[in-house]
């Protein structure tokens, strides 16, 4: 069995007691960015991963959604931004750099520029890690999407005199909170391993919510965003999914299928032991 982990640090709280050895998980950890484990779990080189919602979208077919266990926010979500020179409603025809990291960041990137803010901006694909910022600033762009720890960094950095917070966005547009990754199980996978699996990841996101303090001193260390900012960060973020954040799952769904972006599918579950 091989579980998926991303490596910033929104997943510490669901990893931390599995990486201090606190709780078994019966698997082998393969760290790889959201994009990057979409495909693996598709290959069929992971049987279970965190993966981009609208992965799970675009494969339910070939997948189970793990029940209460996903990165949710239910307003601003601090690592998922777009940095314009201009103010959103000027974006039209002007160049948007996208990042490479995650689909679905991309995808309500899309939806809200063309349904909220009414402009069509011009895409491009961009590297945005930590290490590339500077590189970043130096490419002709008017407004560029960073996900992640970088969009932490870039948010510090103060250089951008427009950042709007998708995951604020979001919920200003439907009332509903944003489901940006979820937690898959292949349905060729056996179904004790993957609910073992499971019960291990719940366990372990129950020890890092009670431990936040903790894990944010060592995200700061780990990308020098200061402690306060990422304390901040993850005490926002959701790692539940409930009948509400399926909601706005379900209706994320339903924007990208009448957009032609994912096929019409439905949600489907394992039962946890």
């Amino acid at each position: 069995m091989k579980l998926g982990r991303i490596p910033w640090i929104n997943c510490y709280p669901v990893y931390g007691a599995i990486d201090r050895g606190i709780v078994d998980v019966p698997a082998a950890m393969v760290t790889g960015t959201a994009s990057e484990l979409n495909d693996l779990l598709a290959a069929g080189e992971l049987q279970v991963s965190v993966v981009s919602a609208v992965e799970y979208a675009r494969n339910a077919a070939a997948y189970h959604l793990l029940p209460d266990l996903a990165i949710t926010c239910d307003g601003p979500v601090h690592s998922v931004a777009l940095f314009s020179r201009r103010p959103v409603g000027e974006l039209d025809a002007c160049t948007v750099l996208r990042t490479a990291s995650s689909r679905t960041s991309v995808l309500l990137l899309d939806l809200l520029a063309r349904h909220r803010w009414g402009v069509q901006p011009r895409y491009a694909t961009a590297r945005a890690e930590p290490t590339d910022l500077a590189a970043l600033a130096r490419l002709p762009h008017e407004g560029v999407l960073v996900i992640g720890d970088a969009a932490l960094l870039l948010a510090a950095q103060q250089l951008y005199p427009v950042r709007v917070d998708l995951g604020a966005e979001w919920k200003a547009w439907t009332g509903l909170p944003f489901v940006f990754a979820v937690w898959a199980a292949r349905r060729d996978a056996g179904l004790a391993p993957v609910q073992a699996v499971h019960r291990s990841l719940l366990e372990s996101r129950a020890w890092g919510l009670a431990h936040l303090d903790r894990l944010a001193a060592e995200a700061a260390r780990a990308t020098g965003v200061r402690e306060d900012a990422c304390r901040a960060y993850l005490g926002d973020l959701d790692y539940a999914l409930s009948s509400r954040h399926l909601a706005g799952l379900t209706d994320f769904f339903r924007r990208l299928a009448q957009d032609g972006l994912v096929p019409d599918g439905s949600l489907s579950f394992i039962s946890a032991a």
